[in-house]
């Protein structure tokens, strides 16, 4: 239950972060340091239980139980460790940080840290892959928030940062799919220990290879190296817990966790050691190389984190006593030179080495602390950092491999920290003690500026001396991640040793590299290569997106043609595929062939030849309409009786719609070159054999599948409906059916916006006027008059109707969106029977309608929380007071809410596509024609009936629509 406190206090620290920022501005980092430091103070005091027991405290709690994920945390010696890091140094951070800012609100830091160690809290703490993975992501998210939080200049840094890491997260997603799907549970405590690993080498590989992609791109690896100097655009508190304490250990956590797994796998050993070690020894080479201390802190960073990963791909036991007991050394001196960084930049206002020197007797406690940071960095006794290293040389003896294997990585790790040692002299010396260069007024900060660099520094001298109490430590991390218990015997002295030699090698080889190089000032600026990480990304970048412009243009055009040729061929290709697979017809239960069947062929194939004949555009359209209508009648004989309705309901209301469209269109096609129009007849007669053959295929003549089979016979006794078609839509699948509504209604929305904005709807600044037709065939008043008085009595009843196939569609034929196209179409009836303009225009706030209809089936979704889950219908029996019982279910008021998507979405089509508006004084409609001072260039001849803007010979306002 602690886990979960842990996890439940951070995240009312982050609810709690806008009061606290209103009452306290920056001093809010006060408060949030003391509920860190607290939680660090509760990890401490579960050491002896979980390090020195072996006890591993966890929870589970059910999350989404129908796929078997659960909220589960687990605390081992490798999560116990990561936790304090995350806590103890957020807290000391989140203190430094209430001097680092100016005064005033922090609302945005605050706020993001704290979601940040919440994030990287429950990341080391998951016990389910899928847990890990979002919180994994959550990570990710808030490192990119925070580094633009620095302003305009961190932007792409922050989106170059995000795009390195969400490509990791991809690479994790990915194994994390496949090792669920093996091995059959998210309990990552159960993945790790199933035999499969030694089983299934080709899998095993696999795993390791996308575990360590995305750890490579966490924590900075050759040769995603570049994003972390790159971030340092952050501000440099975010840069102390982010990128040099936190996340960047997020990757090293997990190589460790799956180092259970893949520990004796070759490649895994082979691509961690060998990754690490370059990236050890080019960000060494990188930092000695650095101006601004800044960047040299993290070049430095960088090549840390290599040394980590390379003495855990060793995978050994003193290897992985080495990388536990190093993570908490890198935390404390790396932390505490960040913080340092920031104190420099605050009291000389430069952190440029060329500007500084000499700060030693004005800053004389910053002095003292970076002296401690630096010394433990570079591996000096009797500092932690000296202890560590050594263990780390020690570790990468043991390399697994040929004979030469241990030796050559334990030299390029002493190569590495030869550089360690130049580039720690030159940021201490070079800032304190070096020649000063800036200015004289100058003087150290307060206490609680400093107080959290001290104690990060002076951790790792107290821990030097004393580090055997980190033995504890080291072994739980080793037995956690090899599963054998290993004595650690860390200390101060152990005697003379290659180890011991290795480490006074570097010590040496520095001292004599910083003499050679100046300090450093040799090296510095000096262009190593002709390009750096940032450049090749953004090439990489533009590429990708002129790549994906030219894919894009492909089919990037108003022509249908252009969107339809590819998945038209795409289905006709496969048609060929399987004809010439020579699969038989299974025609088991013979008979299919209705006699009805050939009428309706006939009609559907003379509808779709005159669709394609016509020069008419309405033609056309009457003939597209035909089709329609036959293949609803097809379906009330097949017995789909629901489809069948919704499609004979659909084909009326798109006949309306596409004739008001057609209304702005020439009346006739144009004339096409007779070498394309044989080209798509051949094109559409191949999709059309296809699409015949795949009916053919797949009517009648096989069997119900599985889940088909366990809708018919489960969806009474699961929902309480009968109405197998619509369990599916509003039960079984609801979250997909919202989706759709939701799409549904932003594309009435995108019809308001796009007419409204583009000009297509003429205003009365037009300079088309409506001038009248004398002839009765053009008097829309007389023409319509049968059909409004039929309407007034249609539209009730149909309105009535709508809401009847609404209710009864949980049971019988109908259904929400069935119930909104028959209220849609006697809305239709009104408009096209209305005398004018005016009249038509439906007068109802459709997008308020559309918006309704998207919220009540939301909320009708929040109720299923209730039992569990989002959407899940609610399902109850109601006693009649005369007798007899009906069944209720929240599912109706789902499908009240599709109803009201689908009405606002008719009525959108109707008032926008349908109106045009005609100067005041207007009554009779009839031809546009247009006015005496501004003639059209395209005017047609008189009587010629073949207007560009009517293209049916009639009014645009009213008349035959």
């Amino acid at each position: 239950m602690v886990l979960l406190i842990l996890l439940l206090v951070l995240a009312a620290a982050v609810i709690g972060t806008p009061l606290a920022d209103r009452a306290l501005g920056r001093h809010a980092g006060w408060l949030f340091a003391g509920v860190l430091l607290a939680l660090a103070g509760v990890v401490l005091a579960l050491a002896p239980s979980v390090l020195a027991d072996g006890h591993t405290p966890g929870f589970t709690l059910p999350w989404m139980p129908q796929i078997g994920v659960g909220l589960s945390l687990r605390m081992d010696g490798v999560g116990w460790l990561f936790t304090l890091l995350i806590t103890g140094v957020g807290g000391l951070i989140m203190a430094y940080s209430t001097r680092y800012f100016p005064p005033g609100r922090r609302l945005g830091f605050y706020l993001l840290m704290t979601l940040f160690a919440f994030a990287m809290t429950g990341l080391v703490l998951a016990d389910d892959v899928v847990l890990l993975y979002v919180f994994w992501e959550l990570t990710t998210l808030t490192s990119f928030y925070l580094i633009g939080l620095s302003g305009p200049g961190a932007s792409r840094p922050a989106i170059r940062t995000f795009l390195i890491t969400a490509l990791g997260g991809l690479a994790l997603l990915t194994a994390v799919v496949l090792m669920v799907l093996r091995v059959g549970t998210t309990r990552l405590s159960e993945i790790l220990a199933d035999p499969v690993w030694s089983q299934d080498p080709a899998f095993a590989t696999t795993i390791a290879l996308l575990v360590a992609a995305a750890a490579f791109t966490k924590s900075a690896q050759f040769p995603f190296h570049y994003w972390l100097p790159d971030a340092m655009a952050a501000s440099t508190p975010v840069s102390a817990y982010l990128h040099a304490a936190a996340m960047v250990k997020a990757g090293i956590y997990l190589l460790m966790r799956f180092t259970p797994a893949f520990s004796d796998l070759a490649v895994w050993n082979a691509a961690l050691i060998t990754v690490g070690l370059i990236t050890a020894v080019v960000g060494a080479v990188f930092a000695l190389q650095q101006h601004d201390l800044k960047l040299l802190a993290a070049y430095s960073t960088v090549s840390q984190l290599g040394l980590l990963v390379a003495v855990i791909g060793v995978g050994k036991e003193a290897a992985l006593i080495a990388a536990t007991v190093h993570t908490l050394a890198h935390a404390l001196f790396k932390s505490a030179l960040f913080m340092v960084v920031g104190v420099i930049d605050h009291q000389a206002e430069t952190r440029d080495l060329r500007e500084l020197g000499g700060l030693a007797r004005r800053m004389p406690v910053s002095a003292g602390v970076t002296a401690l940071a630096a010394l433990s960095m570079a591996g000096v006794p009797p500092l932690l950092g000296f202890v560590t290293k050594e263990n780390i040389f020690k570790g990468l003896l043991e390399a697994p491999g040929p004979m030469w294997v241990g030796p050559s990585a334990a030299t390029a790790a002493v190569l590495a920290s030869v550089f360690t040692f130049a580039y720690s002299f030159r940021f201490a010396y070079g800032t304190f003690w070096g020649t000063p260069r800036g200015s004289t007024d100058v003087h150290e900060a307060g206490p609680g500026f400093l107080a959290g660099p001290a104690v990060a520094g002076v951790a790792g001298l107290v821990l030097g001396p004393a580090v055997p109490v980190l033995n504890r430590l080291g072994e739980r991390g080793a037995a956690d991640t090899t599963g054998t218990y290993y004595p650690a015997g860390l200390s101060l002295w152990h005697g003379f040793s290659v180890d011991l030699f290795m480490s006074l090698a570097a010590i040496g080889f520095g001292a004599l590299l910083i003499r050679w190089t100046a300090s450093g000032e040799r090296m510095a600026g000096r262009t190593l290569f002709p390009v750096n990480g940032p450049t090749v990304f953004e090439f990489l970048h533009e590429g990708l997106v002129g790549l994906g412009r030219r894919v894009g243009d492909l089919t990037r055009s108003d022509s249908p043609t252009r969107h339809l040729v590819m998945p038209v061929l795409v289905l006709t290709a496969m048609a060929g595929v399987a004809a010439g697979a020579g699969i038989e017809v299974p025609d088991q239960y013979g008979g299919t062939t209705h006699p009805l069947d050939w009428p309706l062929v006939v009609l559907a194939t003379v509808a779709v030849v005159g669709a394609v004949m016509t020069g008419s555009r309405m033609a056309c359209l009457v003939m597209v309409g035909v089709a329609g209508f036959t293949t609803a009648l097809w379906l009330f004989l097949l017995g789909a009786y629901d489809v069948a309705l919704t499609q004979l309901v659909v084909e009326i209301l798109t006949v309306v719609v596409a004739a008001l469209v057609l209304r702005r269109l020439p009346r006739r096609f144009h004339r096409a070159p007779r070498s394309r129009t044989v080209l798509t007849a051949l094109i559409a007669a191949a999709a059309g054999v296809s699409a015949a053959l795949g009916t053919y295929f797949l009517t009648g003549r096989r069997d119900i599948s599985g889940p088909g089979q366990y809708f018919l016979d489960h969806s009474e006794e699961d929902t309480g409906g009968t109405n197998v078609v619509n369990t599916i839509l509003v039960d079984y699948r609801a979250l997909d059916t919202l989706g759709e509504l939701i799409v549904l209604g932003v594309s009435g929305l995108i019809i308001i916006a796009v007419l409204n904005s583009s000009g297509l709807l003429p205003s009365h600044g037009s300079r088309w006027v409506v001038v009248s037709r004398r002839s009765a065939a053009y008097d829309a008043d007389d023409n319509t008059l049968i059909m409004r008085a039929i309407s007034h009595v249609l539209l009730p009843l149909l309105v009535v109707w709508s809401v009847y196939l609404t209710v009864r569609g949980h049971t019988d034929v109908g259904g929400g969106f069935v119930g909104g196209l028959v209220a849609g179409a006697g809305f239709a009836l009104v408009y096209l029977a209305a005398p004018s303009a005016s009249v038509a225009r439906i007068k109802l706030a459709y997008p308020k309608i559309i918006g309704a209809g998207i919220l009540v089936a939301i909320s009708s979704g929040a109720l299923g929380y209730v039992d569990g889950s989002f959407v899940k219908p609610l399902h109850t029996g109601v006693s009649l007071p005369w007798g007899g019982s009906f069944h209720l279910t929240t599912a109706l008021i789902f499908e009240a809410g599709v109803y009201l998507a689908v009405v606002g979405v008719v009525l959108t089509a109707l008032n926008q596509l349908g109106l045009e508006e005609s100067r005041p004084g207007d009554s009779t409609l009839g031809l546009m024609a247009p006015t005496p001072d501004q003639p059209p260039t395209n005017a047609p001849e008189e009587g010629s009936g073949d207007h560009p803007e009517d293209p049916l010979g009639t009014v645009p306002n009213g008349g035959t629509r």
